[in-house]
C-alpha cells in the first residue's frame, strides 16, 4: 500500500507588464527558481494560504484568486537537510494587484517577473512546467 502525497498549495501570481502577462518566480533556499508555496494553514481555505504565501515569499500583497484555473501536479517538497517528501501540489493563479519590497521573507529570497516562455526555461520541476504552459495557454 502506497501512503499518499503530502499537500501543498502555490501562487501562480501573474500581472499585465509591459510586455504582456507575467508571472512570479521566487527563489528557494537552494537557489531554484519556484512559486511561493508551503503547507496548508489551519483556519484558511486552500486559496487564502497560497495568498498567505505569496506575502510571505514574495511581497505579494493584494490580489484575485480565479478559482477555476485551479490545477495540481504531483511534486517534492526538499528540505535544507536533503530529504525529499513527494507531494500533491494545488497551484492557485493569482491576478496581482499590489506588491511591497518590505515582507517577511525579503531577505532569504529573490523574486522575478517573467513572461511565461522565459519562467518554464527557468524552473525545473516537470510538473511546474506543465502548469505554467497551461496557464500561458
Amino acid at each position: 500500500m502506497k501512503r499518499p502525497p503530502a499537500l501543498q498549495v502555490a501562487a501562480l501570481c501573474h500581472r499585465e507588464g509591459d510586455a504582456g502577462t507575467e508571472v512570479l518566480l521566487v527563489s528557494s533556499s537552494s537557489g531554484r527558481w519556484i512559486l511561493p508555496k508551503g503547507w496548508p494553514i489551519d483556519g484558511l481555505t486552500a486559496s487564502e494560504a497560497a495568498q498567505q504565501e505569496a506575502w510571505e515569499e514574495g511581497g505579494v500583497k493584494k490580489t484575485s484568486v480565479d478559482s477555476a484555473g485551479v490545477q495540481s501536479f504531483l511534486g517534492e517538497k526538499r528540505f535544507d537537510n536533503g530529504s525529499v517528501v513527494p507531494c500533491e501540489i494545488k497551484v492557485f493563479p493569482l491576478k496581482v494587484k499590489k506588491i511591497s519590497d518590505d515582507y517577511p521573507e525579503a531577505e532569504r529570497r529573490d523574486r522575478i517577473w517573467a513572461s511565461p516562455s522565459r519562467a518554464v526555461e527557468l524552473v525545473e520541476d516537470p510538473g511546474l512546467k506543465q502548469v505554467i504552459e497551461s496557464f500561458a495557454a
